[in-house]
């Protein structure tokens, strides 16, 4: 099963409901990938011994690591935490996850700045392109346990829009 992706609805109802259009418009991976998004389906239950992540962290050079439970019992100032995710942001490097357990979601801006709702579920792995713009909140279970990676040392920096004066930005723009 692939990912499931769609435009967004203009609701400021409860961020981690789904947000449909009526009727939905789904989006496709391959839209997706015009936007530098890129995912993997992999078996979350053998992720620490998993030959395929370990092909992906290879290839992409991922050599960093750690995992990150979101839930109001684990994850100390949780709701803070949750607001923060979801502001509206850049990093200057890709961003990297891999769902192990539970559910979210990431929004992605398009080209013509609409939200698109991604929909991560356990063994999804995703990477968004340094520069686009997104945030990250959880659906209505309120949990998922996520792999974060990075390439070298993790950078935690988030920009909020806007960012558009940063170089990597620009790159990322022009690259659309």
């Amino acid at each position: 099963m692939g990912i499931e992706a769609w435009y967004m609805d203009s609701s400021d109802e409860d961020q981690r409901k789904p947000h449909r259009q009526t009727p939905n418009q789904p989006v496709s991976l391959d839209e997706l990938k015009k936007l530098g998004v890129f995912y993997w389906k992999l078996n979350a239950d053998i992720y620490e011994t998993d030959p395929e992540l370990e092909h992906i962290r290879k290839d992409q050079g991922y050599s960093y690591m750690d995992i990150i439970t979101i839930h109001k019992d684990t994850l100390p100032n949780y709701e803070d935490k949750l607001k923060m995710f979801f502001e509206e942001h850049l990093h200057l490097d890709d961003e990297i996850r891999y769902i192990l357990d539970g559910r979210a979601y990431f929004d992605v801006r398009d080209k013509e700045d609409r939200w698109i709702r991604i929909a991560m579920n356990k063994g999804d792995l995703i990477t968004l392109p340094a520069g686009i713009y997104h945030r990250f909140t959880l659906d209505e279970t309120n949990y998922t346990k996520a792999m974060r990676l990075f390439v070298g040392e993790p950078v935690w920096k988030a920009y909020n829009r806007p960012a558009d004066d940063f170089d990597i930005r620009k790159k990322y723009v022009a690259s659309l």
